[in-house]
């Protein structure tokens, strides 16, 4: 997200140096029977799936019949109010909670009855960026990184080569050797997710990613996500009440060139990119399942009051906009919103 980007969307292009050379592709894990199940990975089963969940904390209902999927190489957008679930659904992935009742599925597999011996091989599918950061004070960015190969055995030699691959994808190899309470905010939350993606899961869960962030450093956590969707083909649930987050999730995108630069690219007014969708949960129940334009076009009122007046549905004047929200010339975008 270049503060001097113009608003005619010119494509952002990336060095390869930075780019694909940098891509989360840790051959030291990434053995070559590993590369051929790729090819075997069956895309029609959703990576992670809910089927009619409830969940409550006591006597206070938080989740009532959840339903939605998320496909491979997909982002799911989760926005509610406050204490409307979000988090709770990430526990529940990754199975810190158990459901009142319902299933959840991960790469098509039940989960929700699963032992923590049985739920510790799912965790090991998925990369969590937490809220907070959750990084260990007392050790170095590297050590942060490293330590879930060193419990794993993992050779020091291969430990260092995926760290080193990692942390320069999310550009912080020449920090490496600095302890957390040296680093900026967003450095932090870039560790997080270098972090989250040891051992290439193919499922990654945001959990407000870029909470407390300016505005420019928000706009590279969000290049990471879209980068490990259209270049690594992970699905990821982000959870964030950030409307300019939702904004350029859901209308950025990456495509390769020919030398193998990579370009980031605005799909505009459209907003119908299909690897990109939202869930809208209202006390506990959906809303709301589809892509930004679905949104932002919906006729529920109480959708309408929540984005409007926001990146996604600027508030031009007193009244609803009368012409087709799609076509709505005075939205903006991030990159409008940083240059400001």
């Amino acid at each position: 997200m270049n503060s001097d980007q113009s608003s005619d969307k010119q494509p952002r292009t990336i060095s390869n140096e930075s780019s694909l050379a940098a891509l989360p592709l840790r051959v030291s894990e990434r053995k070559l029977e590993d590369a051929m199940d790729e090819d075997k990975i069956d895309f029609k089963t959703p990576a992670i799936e809910l089927r009619n969940v409830d969940f409550s904390y006591d006597d206070n209902k938080v989740l009532n019949g959840v339903n939605f999927q998320v496909a491979r190489g997909e982002i799911k957008i989760i926005l509610s109010g406050s204490g409307g679930g979000k988090s709770t659904i990430l526990k529940l992935i990754l199975g810190l909670l158990k459901p009142d009742s319902g299933q959840i599925f991960i790469d098509g597999e039940e989960i929700t009855k699963c032992d923590e011996t049985e739920l510790q091989r799912t965790r090991d599918k998925l990369g969590m960026v937490f809220q907070e950061g959750a990084l260990s004070d007392s050790l170095t960015v590297y050590e942060n990184v490293a330590y879930r190969l060193q419990e794993r055995g993992m050779p020091e030699q291969d430990i260092e080569e995926e760290v080193l691959s990692l942390l320069k994808f999310v550009k912080l190899e020449k920090e490496m050797d600095k302890l957390p309470s040296e680093l900026s905010g967003g450095m932090r939350k870039r560790v997080s997710v270098a972090r989250a993606l040891v051992g290439n899961p193919t499922i990654v869960l945001f959990d407000e990613p870029t909470v407390e962030l300016d505005p420019p450093t928000s706009g590279t956590i969000c290049d990471l996500i879209i980068e490990l969707r259209d270049l690594e083909n992970v699905s990821s649930i982000v959870v964030t009440h950030e409307m300019d987050v939702v904004k350029y999730l859901t209308s950025e995108y990456l495509s390769v060139g020919e030398k193998g630069d990579i370009q980031f690219k605005d799909d505009g007014e459209r907003l119908c990119l299909t690897n990109t969708n939202i869930l809208m949960l209202r006390d506990g129940r959906e809303i709301f399942s589809g892509t930004s334009k679905e949104l932002i076009e919906s006729a529920d009122s109480y959708i309408h009051e929540f984005i409007r007046g926001t990146e996604l549905l600027p508030e031009l004047d007193a009244n609803p906009p009368q012409q087709s929200p799609g076509q709505n010339e005075g939205r903006i975008s991030l990159q409008q919103v940083i240059s400001k």
